[in-house]
């Protein structure tokens, strides 16, 4: 079967490149290995961190384009895709001052809050550094977006095929890829690989990309004590306490948010085991959980800490945390989102379309830079 571009993976990023290049005027093909709405990857959940504390000018630049796209979207969904609610930063006050000016050179709204005066504001929450509050982020209706992102594709003409794994990839000359499933050899001028944990798997070689390392994230949610409590999303980098016997998860920043529905979710970035994604346990390291049960009784007030209900999702990081968006030949790369990607979605499925067209990410994002 002949078409313009396949794309193989499709969780977020996926969906979005297929969005992308369907909406302008690409015939093409989204391969998934799994059932639709499967929760196997890392881009199920109803909520993400719509987050705009970032200083580095390109990330900055992709989050003012997201915005803009899943605002379009949403039009195009009939329904509101990001809640507004505000993100809280607390801990590492350097670096949020830094933060923060870069906000100021371009115009973003953020500003520091007194601990106690935050304290007083968000009573769900404890603080013990001021706080850059950013108005203009909160989360993302997640599981919404993806419903959103593959009918916006579909209605552009882009074809999903759920169940349907991906045996080989074989480039054939510059412009020639032929994509194998068990029951179509599909022929292609370009193939988009999104697979997210089993990028390395899928692309077996093909192209040469930093070290992808997939570990199982065990975020949890917890349920408030008091349903009046305003929740804005939140970031937090915690002293290290060495008095505590799970000192080494204290060395990593914790998110979090209001799902509605299902609690106050919060987690540790990128702590969990290195895994193989067909080999998961889908189970929660004691240790893990128990430490971030302790941060919910010191830092979150407003949350009965022994609700925890533990929640397994992947991460696939790159050495830097920096993403991958590359091209070799006919194919095209999008990989290693490092547990920081799904709030850059739309803006990330337009680069991949712009590199199936010729164009070239920015160099933070090439994979031999």
């Amino acid at each position: 079967m002949q078409v313009d571009v396949v794309v193989v993976g499709g969780g977020a990023m996926g969906s979005a490149a297929a969005w992308q290049l369907a909406r302008a005027g690409r015939s093409v093909v989204l391969l998934e290995q799994f059932e639709a709405g499967h929760h196997i990857g890392a881009s199920h959940g109803a909520t993400r961190n719509f987050n705009t504390a970032y200083a580095e000018a390109d990330y900055l630049d992709l989050l003012a384009e997201s915005k803009t796209l899943w605002d379009e979207l949403a039009a195009e969904h009939g329904a509101p895709l990001l809640d507004m609610v505000g993100l809280a930063n607390h801990g590492n006050v350097p670096k949020l001052e830094l933060i923060r000016d870069a906000h100021q050179e371009r115009g973003i709204e953020s500003y520091f809050i007194p601990a106690d005066e935050a304290a007083n504001r968000w009573r769900g929450m404890n603080f013990a550094t001021d706080v850059l509050f950013v108005p203009g982020s909160g989360r993302i209706r997640s599981a919404d977006a993806l419903v959103a992102l593959r009918q916006s594709a579909e209605a552009h003409g882009a074809v999903f095929k759920y169940s349907t794994p991906v045996r080989d990839i074989r480039i054939d000359g510059a412009e020639t890829v032929v994509v194998v499933t068990e029951e179509t050899e599909y022929t292609a001028t370009r193939v988009v690989v999104t697979a997210g944990a089993w990028t390395t798997k899928v692309l077996n070689g093909l192209a040469k990309l930093p070290a992808l390392v997939v570990t199982q994230e065990q975020p949890a949610h917890f349920t408030p004590t008091d349903n009046t409590l305003v929740w804005p999303s939140f970031n937090h980098n915690p002293d290290p306490d060495p008095n505590n016997e799970l000192y080494e998860y204290w060395f990593s920043p914790v998110y979090g948010m209001l799902t509605p529905g299902e609690g106050v979710k919060a987690g540790w970035h990128g702590v969990g085991p290195v895994m193989d994604p067909d080999e998961r346990t889908f189970e929660p390291i004691p240790q893990q959980l128990e430490a971030l049960v302790r941060y919910a009784e010191e830092w979150l007030p407003g949350v009965d800490p022994s609700t925890a209900v533990p929640i397994s999702c992947t991460y696939t990081t790159t050495p830097n945390e920096d993403f991958v968006l590359d091209r070799f030949g006919p194919l095209v790369v999008g990989a290693g989102f490092s547990g920081h990607g799904f709030k850059f979605t739309p803006a990330i499925g337009r680069v991949l379309k712009d590199i199936v067209d010729g164009g070239v990410a920015p160099e933070r994002f090439l994979a031999d830079r």
